[in-house]
Formats: structure tokens, C-alpha cells, sequence
């Protein structure tokens, strides 16, 4: 029997992959989060054979992946999203997942992925972790990530610098260096080409 745990935040989606995840012969969902923590403190307490995160939920499913490794624990981490965005595909192949998926194949294949990994396999899609390879790590710092999440709207400098408690040549300084770091023009055009490679 594989025991699967299942976070994702979309109510409908994880209910619904529960459904034919549990209609699976040999396959039982022994546990549901709908948030980082949640999956946390559920993996430490049902020890799962394999988790099934997003990375998009409250919280971050690649956060929970690097503590799960951390902790040495036996279960397998595949990630399932909808975004692949290489800077995604890149840090869950550093961090130790067993798996990366995107939320648009078939159930039939996510079936395929838990069953290799359950199984001992590391499943990623070569092509996108070439691409991910490509791109590379992701160069932004913590505080560079920061500042361009908090200027993604479009907001003034000392708007930021209020709300992130820091001087406004302090965020000059990161945004400048986030715009330089992405190749981008403008700091619109950098939130967008690191939202793309999945560094935000």
C-alpha cells in the first residue's frame, strides 16, 4: 500500500484527486493540508510514503520539500503545480524532490509519477529541468525578492521602503540590482522575467 498525503490550497482539486488517488489499487490518502503547515505537522504525524504538494499555497510547498529533507524523513516529495517555471524545477531538484508535475497531465500519469517514486525513482521531465539548467539558480537575494514583491503593484519607492522598514536608497539599491541581476529595463519588467523563471 502507498500512503499519500495531499497539500494543495484549491479545495476542489485536491478533493477531487483524493477521489481517484483512493479509487487506485494499493493506494490510500492517509492525510489532506491545505497550507505549509498543515503539511508540515501532517507529515511528521502520518509519515507518509509520498507527499503531493503545490507550491503555490499559503505558505511554500518548496519550503515544506526543504524540511522534509532536512528532518531525514522517509517520505518522497513530488511537487505538483501549475506553474513549471524553471526556477520551480531547478530548487525542487536541489532540495531533493523525488518528483515534479504540473497539475495539467492526465491523472493517469500522476498516478504513473507516484507509483516510480514510491518505488525509489526521481521523476522530473527532462526537458524542463534542461531548461531549468539553463536559466540557472536563482541569483536574487531574500531582500531582493522582497522588494520586487512589494513593488509588483507598481508602488512608490518610499512606499516600499515603509512598508519593508528601509531607508529609500536602501531599496534603490535593491531594485537596482534585481533589475541588473534579471537583464530587465525597468523594475516592472524585472518582477515580470523573475515571476517567469520562477525566482519570485
Amino acid at each position: 500500500m502507498i500512503r499519500i498525503l495531499l497539500a494543495d490550497d484549491q479545495l476542489m482539486f485536491r478533493r477531487a484527486l483524493s477521489t481517484y488517488i483512493e479509487l487506485t489499487t494499493n493506494f490510500e490518502v492517509v492525510a489532506e493540508a491545505s497550507d505549509a503547515d498543515q503539511a508540515l505537522h501532517s507529515i511528521r504525524h502520518t509519515q507518509p510514503d509520498v507527499a503531493l504538494l503545490d507550491i503555490h499555497m499559503p505558505g511554500d510547498g518548496l519550503m515544506v520539500a526543504q524540511e522534509v529533507a532536512r528532518w531525514g524523513a522517509k517520505t518522497r516529495v513530488i511537487m505538483c503545480t501549475t506553474f513549471d517555471r524553471p526556477g520551480y524545477v531547478l530548487r525542487a531538484w536541489q532540495i531533493g524532490c523525488a518528483g515534479f508535475v504540473t497539475k495539467d497531465k492526465e491523472p493517469s500519469a500522476l498516478i504513473s509519477v507516484i507509483r516510480r517514486v514510491a518505488a525509489g525513482e526521481r521523476v522530473f521531465d527532462p526537458q524542463l529541468l534542461q531548461e531549468a539548467r539553463t536559466w540557472g539558480a536563482n541569483p536574487l537575494t531574500a531582500r531582493e525578492r522582497d522588494v520586487l514583491r512589494a513593488s509588483a503593484d507598481g508602488v512608490a519607492v518610499r512606499q516600499i521602503a515603509a512598508r519593508l522598514f528601509l531607508s529609500n536608497g536602501t531599496i534603490r539599491n535593491h531594485l537596482s540590482s534585481a533589475i541588473g541581476k534579471t537583464g530587465a529595463s525597468s523594475r516592472a519588467q524585472a518582477v515580470e522575467r523573475a515571476r517567469e523563471r520562477g525566482w519570485l
